[in-house]
């Protein structure tokens, strides 16, 4: 059989080593992107040891070391794993182990420089039976040392709190006294102070301890308010706080480079008092179960908090990113501020909604790009309801808005009018009658909508009129696969809209908005660019608007065929030619799968019908001519 210490040995390896062999090791579930300063859980890791069948419905008690780095949390794990090995194997007195053994488990090392990053846990969960017969599993978990050189406050922060909420039992590592900041920054179960120098002032162990965080926890008079608070709610915040004090592990530890963790090189002082806090802390009888709002947590609720926490992390960015879409939008249109132009509203809604999503990236969250991709989009169909509910405040700003619906009803009254009156000359009675009709309905809309206007009555009606003027007038929202057209000067460009306002297009180079005039040599090009870009950015300040034309004779592809093609090409470089592959063939070409250009049709037809009059007043003028030279 082997050896509890050799289990360990035969499992110390890289974090993701155990996952790979098989064997127990630490297996990392917090990924920390240090460079970028955000966090990855490791859903599939956690999932593959919360999940095994034996252990996943056990209420779970997970105990987690966290503190400053290179003060020897994975150095204390490593024991707290001796021990329960030597349990599983039945269990002795004698735990430590050999005295020429090296110590293994979670990675350790001597020197200055951190070694362990983000949350590691111990692959194998320990199966305890309680004094009662209730069996638990035990979670060793390891954090990333706080306040190195890589990492910021909010990194440290954020790597102390996870712990703090996923752990039951956690244990607050520190150097020789407890400091004003600890309590501040504290969420915890045991302080645990590690080289304590002063035995004659308060005994090492739990018992002096005690009697030490009694004294540091006592609340004064001359001390500050936020002192005060700090206290008043340590013991609020736990069910149970304690304190251990522990003795210098001996000059062989602290300074030799070759130290491997042999019990021959570490102080016996140390030893016993080392023995004495793992009793305490994985004494089955101590063992404290994680509790959620007063219900123990399972090994398969563990994970579902792990998610929530993530899922939790991803909308609080969301919110901050929204907060600053809206908080720029309100500067530009929002509460009094003047009518805004609809082209210039458009204009900072697009750079306002970029500047939102790149706070949502740039946020640091939890659970990776694909975890925090539904956010995103979440995010960005709550921007698109905002900047909805900015063109509705900013049009009812405009003056000129309140008498679109009468001038809409009266213009239709004038040109059914005048219908009516040229269907009843060439002598289309019933037309003309069904003209007269139509009049008397729209000028029965126009005298209600004056009177809902002065009496404020029956608004569900005016506002259905409003709605009938307001369809006629406005451009319909494009949706995924709609092809928009863009009259540029002296020619119109053409992309296929595939969502979130975004637009594909065939691009030559001196197609950009803005370009004016000089946008007509794109004619002369013989490359052109597949460009995914904002419809905003394409658009510029023309006029466009959706023209699905060919819908009647050929019949579009499905949406999510036409946005998969579309995405497919972008950045790609391919031909292009005015008269046969040019921006509108390529359109109707994802679209219905026919290249089609009617503009280049229609250019062709105007031509010809230039020259054939031409050549007509030609003809004439040559006759003319001749009738003329006869005559004389």
């Amino acid at each position: 059989m082997l050896s509890p210490q050799r289990a360990v040995a035969a499992a110390s390896g890289g974090a993701g080593d155990a996952m790979e062999s098989g064997k127990p090791g630490p297996v990392q579930v917090v990924l920390v992107q240090k460079d970028q300063h955000s966090f990855e859980l490791e859903e599939k890791a956690l999932a593959s040891i919360l999940l095994q069948d034996h252990i996943r419905e056990l209420d779970v008690v997970v105990v987690s070391v966290a503190g400053a780095f290179r003060k020897g949390k994975s150095f204390l794990l490593d024991f707290m794993l001796r021990y329960l090995y030597f349990q599983k194997e039945g269990g002795h007195s004698n735990w430590l182990g050999d005295p020429e053994e090296p110590l293994t488990g979670f990675s350790w090392r001597g020197g200055s420089d951190p070694e362990t990053t983000g949350i590691q846990i111990w692959s194998e969960v320990f199966t305890v039976e309680k004094p009662g017969g209730k069996k638990v599993a035990v979670v060793l978990m390891d954090t990333q040392g706080a306040f190195d050189s890589q990492s910021t406050v909010k990194d440290c922060a954020t790597i102390f709190a996870l712990s703090t909420m996923t752990s039951s039992v956690q244990i607050y590592n520190l150097s020789q006294n407890i400091q004003e900041d600890d309590l501040q920054q504290l969420q915890t179960l045991m302080f645990l102070v590690r080289d304590w120098s002063f035995p004659y002032e308060y005994n090492y162990g739990l018992q002096g301890g005690m009697s030490f965080l009694e004294k540091r926890l006592q609340v004064k008079e001359h001390q500050h308010e936020e002192i005060q608070n700090v206290r008043n709610h340590i013991h609020s915040c736990f069910s149970s706080v304690s304190c251990f004090l522990l003795p210098h592990p001996g000059l062989q530890v602290a300074t030799s480079p070759d130290f491997d963790g042999k019990l021959k090189d570490i102080a016996s002082e140390f030893k016993e008092q080392l023995q004495t806090l793992i009793l305490y802390v994985l004494n089955p009888a101590n063992l404290m179960e994680k509790e959620i709002n007063g219900s123990k947590v399972t090994c398969r609720g563990l994970l579902e908090y792990f998610k929530a926490t993530a899922e939790a992390n991803n909308l609080a960015a969301a919110a901050s990113a929204k907060d600053v879409y809206y908080n720029n939008m309100e500067e530009v249109c929002g509460g009094d501020k003047p009518y805004l132009s609809p082209d210039i509203l458009e204009e900072k809604h697009c750079e306002f909604k970029q500047l939102a999503l790149d706070h949502f990236k740039k946020t640091k969250k939890m659970g990776g790009k694909d975890f925090s991709l539904r956010y995103q989009q979440e995010l960005e169909e709550e921007i698109k309801e905002l900047y909805e509910n900015f063109c509705k405040h900013n049009s009812s700003k405009n003056v000129f808005s309140t008498f679109r619906t009468p001038a809409v009803l009266f213009t239709g009254i004038v040109a059914l009018y005048i219908a009516s009156g040229l269907t009843g000359f060439i002598g289309l009675e019933v037309v003309a009658q069904l003209f007269n009709c139509m009049v008397g309905l729209l000028l029965i809309a126009l005298l209600t909508w004056g009177y809902i206007r002065y009496s404020g009555q029956y608004r569900e009606l005016g506002g259905a009129i409003d709605s009938g003027a307001a369809y006629v007038l406005e451009q319909p929202e494009p949706q995924p696969g709609d092809l928009i057209e863009i009259f540029r000067p002296f020619y119109r460009h053409w992309a296929v809209y595939i969502g979130n306002g975004y637009v594909v297009h065939l691009a030559p180079p001196s197609e950009i908005p803005g370009a004016g005039a000089a946008s007509v040599m794109s004619a002369l090009a013989d490359k052109a660019f597949v460009k995914k870009e904002r419809l905003c950015d394409v658009v510029g300040r023309d006029r466009y608007h959706v023209n699905n034309k060919h819908d009647g004779r050929y019949s579009p592809l499905p949406p999510s065929k036409i946005v998969q093609r579309a995405e497919e090409l972008v950045g790609q470089e391919v031909l292009y030619k005015l008269t046969s592959e040019n921006c509108e063939h390529f359109v109707n070409e994802l679209r219905y799968g026919v290249p089609r250009s009617d503009q280049v049709r229609d250019a062709i037809m105007a031509v010809g019908i230039a020259g054939v009059g031409l050549a007509a007043m030609g003809l004439i003028g040559v006759m003319f001519s001749r009738n003329k030279k006869q005559k004389q």
